[in-house]
């Protein structure tokens, strides 16, 4: 019991999508049709992204990179910019929960050895949304991107034009922001950089090119799904079992809910009328309850403004913690530190987020209407 009661409290989404896809199961009777519910092109995008960024990760990549730009940061006001710009900007290519997992903790590192612990809570809540704001740019930024990118047929300039104008205001605004820290002087060791292996990056960074050519639609993803599968067999075998398993289980439940939902022509139909014409609102709103990446999964199916729901969910990663699950991970990584006040800290990130998803909201609905 105790074993079921921890994996309940890890994977909470998980199971309401399953418990929810197994309900419809009885008002749509499982057929060959239920096949046709599984996006097959992003359940292996997403699987591919999660091996090759961990072989990235576990390879000192990441952490180098850190090192090597904090190390030469003069005062707090900078090392903020630093630890805040590299969630931003990495999270474009290497998704918000990999860059949430990377440099929170060393920012938990940095600021200790600053002694700087009272401004960590400030860092940890930019750097949060840093990664959330920073990953609506590309498709494969987050899980929500990949998905809609694929389920809507998008082109890549098309899906740039969409979210640069938000993607913009957004890197203005967290500037803006790191500004209120204090050009106080630092005197800080971090060391020696963390050491890289040399061969393992050179391989998984030609293997994310893999997985972009498919995102541009150059390559069919079942080639690069092989291509990735043998060549980590080969030389990294242990990677290929360390993908995120139960998100890729949570896709295929909430496809199941979305895909059954949509066949029942009562609930279908009242879904549509209360979307129409609130598709961003809605998208924002149901977001902030479920999460953006189920959120994203179960609208889809019912509404065809793709580009009112792509920016309503990715705005709607800001606000409470379980808006985007990559909240959580800051959260408890923060929860984990010296001195920590998570109560403090929550108080900061729902100020923060309120009001940076009102900002952000007034050129999400102009450009919408425009």
């Amino acid at each position: 019991m105790s074993a079921i009661r921890s994996f309940v409290r890890r994977e909470p989404v998980l199971i309401i999508a399953a418990l929810a896809a197994l309900l419809t199961c009885f008002f749509v009777l499982p057929d060959s049709r239920y096949l046709s519910y599984l996006d097959l092109r992003t359940l292996s995008l997403l699987y591919c992204l999660m091996t090759v960024v961990n072989g990235l990760r576990q390879a000192g990549l990441f952490s180098h990179l850190a090192h090597s730009l904090c190390v030469t940061a003069a005062n707090l006001r900078t090392i903020a910019l630093l630890l805040v710009g590299l969630c931003f900007f990495t999270s474009m290519l290497i998704t918000n929960d990999v860059a949430l997992l990377t440099f929170v903790p060393f920012a938990v590192v940095v600021m200790g050895l600053a002694h700087h612990q009272k401004e960590l809570i400030h860092v940890v809540v930019l750097q949060t949304v840093a990664a959330n704001l920073g990953s609506m740019l590309t498709p494969v930024g987050n899980p929500q991107n990949l998905y809609l990118y694929s389920f809507y047929d998008m082109g890549f300039g098309e899906f740039l034009r969409v979210t640069a104008p938000v993607w913009g205001l957004s890197l203005v605004l967290l500037f803006l922001l790191c500004l209120l820290f204090k050009a106080e002087h630092l005197d800080v060791f971090l060391g020696e950089a963390p050491g890289m292996e040399r061969g393992p990056i050179l391989l998984h960074s030609a293997l994310f090119m893999l997985c972009l050519l498919v995102v541009l639609r150059v390559i069919p993803w079942y080639v690069m799904l092989l291509l990735i599968v043998a060549v980590l067999l080969i030389f990294d075998r242990k990677l290929l079992l360390k993908a995120d398993f139960m998100l890729l289980l949570t896709f295929v439940a909430f496809f199941v809910f979305s895909g059954n939902l949509a066949r029942i022509e009562s609930v279908s139909s009242a879904i549509r009328r209360l979307m129409e014409g609130r598709e961003y609102l809605a998208s924002l709103l149901t977001s902030q309850v479920i999460s953006n990446v189920p959120a994203a999964l179960l609208l889809s199916g019912f509404t065809s403004k793709s580009h009112a729901l792509l920016l309503g969910v990715n705005v709607g990663g800001l606000g409470t913690p379980i808006a985007s699950l990559a909240s959580l991970i800051s959260l408890k990584l923060y929860s984990h530190s010296e001195h920590a006040s998570p109560g403090r800290f929550l108080a900061e990130f729902l100020a923060v987020n309120v009001a940076l998803i009102l900002l952000l909201s007034l050129v999400a609905v102009w450009e919408l209407s425009g």
